[in-house]
């Protein structure tokens, strides 16, 4: 499984990762609405991506969320209710949702955020 992998101590919370994302699935540079999150926490900081768990996808009711060939959680956005059920279970919070969209989102480790990291805090 491709599964999106963090070393914090080497993160300087630039947030190219997050305009990265959120600009190549969101089409506008807000790190709000980026799948991978740089966060404060005691002091230092938290990276908080997916770790394709796949517990969202035991309690989705309307069976929107699916693992792929790839093992990794995907969500069908023509199947989601927008009950964001998925939102409020997910155990890292990595579930998102913001007022803008209707669905949730999440990491989908395309590996874009990597290329952009200058610190090699991120890895596939």
């Amino acid at each position: 499984m491709k599964v999106l992998n963090v070393a914090i101590e080497k993160c300087i919370s630039c947030g190219a990762c997050e305009e990265k994302c959120s600009t190549l699935f969101k089409k506008e540079n807000n790190r709000e609405k980026s799948c991978i999150q740089i966060l404060p926490k005691n002091g230092g900081r938290l990276i908080n991506v997916c770790n394709q768990c796949g517990r969202c996808i035991d309690v989705c009711p309307a069976e929107a969320l699916k693992r792929d060939a790839n093992g990794i959680v995907r969500l069908d956005k023509n199947r989601c209710v927008g009950c964001l059920i998925c939102v409020g279970f997910c155990p890292t919070g990595a579930m998102r949702q913001h007022d803008d969209y209707l669905v949730p989102f999440k990491c989908i480790s395309c590996g874009q955020c990597v290329n952009v990291c200058e610190q090699d805090a991120l890895s596939l």
